[in-house]
């Protein structure tokens, strides 16, 4: 029987983590190792200088196997393969994220570094993503679907599957673009405010992202913004 991990960095109490694992069972048995709480932006890292923990969980999806980590989504990753499933996984799922990852996000993004992680650790490696607007139409639409068509592609190093969900109504739903090239442009254009400024000098600063709505064509971003399931691959180190 095929083996699939997943993982996510909204937390192993998300909603997303719980719809898709609750999809995979069709395809496979199922291990979550998930982090213990929200760990966005984490991008690729691991835990190096202190113990990761790792404690059975109660998840709400019967017939998985669910373990919380106090690490990252990269060590996630790496202790659900290399110590905590009873075998190496044939495919890693990451997410469902709480947000887009496309454009430059996908840098910052730990779900997309969880599954660049995954793909480390050589094996297919699929990312997940939605619109935070709680909408999840699209996604429940057509998520079985496209898990049923990519879930056996096969392993490309220095490749990742991204697939992102518009926010938009099933009835809005434009259909699925395959193949998207990741957009050059910023998902969000970033500038600090000021919090705070203290007696010595320092300051307090808070990031404010203003959010941006021009894409190139054919892109992951331009995609979702046109109410298109997005589906593509990105390259890290090749």
């Amino acid at each position: 029987m095929r083996k699939i991990l997943i993982t996510n960095d909204d937390g192993i109490g998300s909603d997303g983590i719980r719809r898709l694992a609750e999809t995979a069972l069709a395809f496979g048995e199922v291990w979550v190792v998930a982090p213990d709480s929200q760990r966005s932006a984490a991008s690729h890292s691991i835990t190096l200088r202190h113990p990761v923990e790792v404690h059975p969980h109660d998840f709400p999806v019967d017939g998985v196997h669910a373990f919380s980590c106090s690490g990252t989504p990269g060590d996630c990753v790496r202790v659900g393969s290399l110590s905590i499933m009873d075998g190496k996984p044939d495919v890693l799922l990451s997410g469902i994220n709480f947000g887009y990852n496309v454009a430059s996000d996908i840098q910052y993004s730990a779900t997309t570094g969880a599954a660049f992680e995954g793909e480390f650790q050589s094996f297919l490696s699929i990312a997940f993503s939605e619109a935070a607007n709680g909408c999840h139409e699209t996604t429940d639409r057509y998520l079985e679907e496209i898990l049923a068509e990519l879930i056996d592609r096969p392993y490309v190093p220095g490749q990742i599957l991204n697939v992102n969900f518009p926010g938009c109504p099933l009835s809005e739903c434009r259909g699925v673009l395959r193949d998207r090239a990741v957009s050059r442009r910023a998902f969000y254009n970033d500038q600090y405010d000021t919090v705070e400024r203290f007696a010595d000098g320092g300051v307090s600063l808070m990031v404010n992202g203003i959010f941006t709505t021009v894409p190139e064509e054919g892109t992951d971003y331009g995609a979702i913004l046109d109410n298109y399931v997005s589906i593509g691959a990105v390259r890290n180190i090749s």
